[in-house]
């Protein structure tokens, strides 16, 4: 390897180490085993990160929240952990909106960390059995990870992300109502006992558990999640994403992806079929439920006030 004074002269481009072309690394590391000088990390081949945190800069172009993630634990005093959003998004629940957002970060008393724009630090006690290791990195686990997001309003993003992480098995709802009951008087637990009586494990997108909370908190009776649907010989014929079985009602949020050739045929076919069975289908898009809650709410009481009548 070159020597000090070699590098130091290279254009910022011309030196870069396999060590560390794709990852994150600790600046005063690689100056410290020779890799780097002072002066290249100031260079255009490098970005800056974090403090004394650094990536290529050919890979910083690319980089997700889970490069961030690695960028952060970095940092990571011993016992604190990557938490909230930035865990359930390591767990594969990606719940980020569509701007960078900072990492979050547990950090248990007495221990600190400076606060930084990219990080998020939020300081909470954590036990070293709530802290286990994904991808090399250490992240709260599913249950904690629950915990920790489940009681930080406002509610409705709360019962999203318990939604996603009981779908994905991250969490079971039983133990985290457990838990509940351990840490009654925690911070927000109040909160998240309401979050996990609402949570439906069977609810397969942030956009279902957005309708049926419209509908819950509207009066409405609480629909079923992933209702299947079967003929009279008991053969299956579709799967509704909310349904009122009594009625005869199915409710289905339209995703873009419903737009899609295959998709808009093999829909037809599918509400054809529950039509035949005597079902009504309403059906819903990201509009209706964000910007039209009253009208949403007014069709499916609608259609729950002709069902009933048809059925006396």
């Amino acid at each position: 390897m070159a020597s000090g004074g070699n590098i130091d002269r290279m254009p910022g481009s011309a030196h870069v180490p396999p060590q560390l072309r794709f990852r994150p690394f600790r600046g005063s590391r690689a100056v410290a085993a020779g890799l780097l000088t002072k002066r290249m990390l100031h260079g255009s081949a490098w970005r800056r990160l974090l403090p004394d945190v650094y990536l290529h800069a050919a890979a910083a172009a690319q980089a997700d929240h889970g490069t961030w993630c690695e960028a952060a634990a970095l940092l990571l005093p011993p016992g604190a952990a990557i938490g909230g959003l930035s865990a359930a998004y390591l767990w594969g629940v990606n719940l980020l909106p569509g701007t960078a957002v900072p990492v979050t970060l547990v950090v248990p008393p007495p221990l600190r960390l400076r606060e930084h724009a990219g990080l998020a630090v939020w300081r909470s006690p954590l036990r070293p059995r709530e802290v286990t290791r994904f991808a090399g990195l250490p992240v709260t686990t599913g249950l904690r990870t629950a915990f920790d997001l489940g009681r930080r309003p406002p509610r409705l993003d709360a019962v999203v992300a318990v939604d996603a992480l009981a779908h994905r098995r991250v969490v079971r709802l039983p133990l985290l109502t457990r838990l509940c009951a351990d840490r009654a008087g925690w911070p927000g637990v109040p909160l998240l006992r309401e979050v996990a009586s609402l949570a439906e494990p069977l609810t397969e997108s942030p956009m279902e558990t957005r309708l049926r909370l419209l509908l819950c908190d509207a009066g409405l009776p609480r629909p079923v999640a992933q209702h299947e649907v079967s003929d009279r010989l008991g053969r299956f014929v579709a799967r509704i994403d909310l349904a009122y079985r009594q009625w005869r009602i199915g409710i289905e949020y339209e995703g873009d992806h419903h737009r899609e050739r295959a998709h808009y045929q093999q829909d037809v076919a599918r509400f054809n079929a529950l039509r035949d069975l005597g079902w009504l289908v309403l059906r819903f898009t990201a509009d209706d439920v964000l910007r039209q809650p009253a009208r949403t709410i007014g069709h499916v009481a609608a259609a729950i006030r002709d069902r009933r009548s048809l059925a006396r």
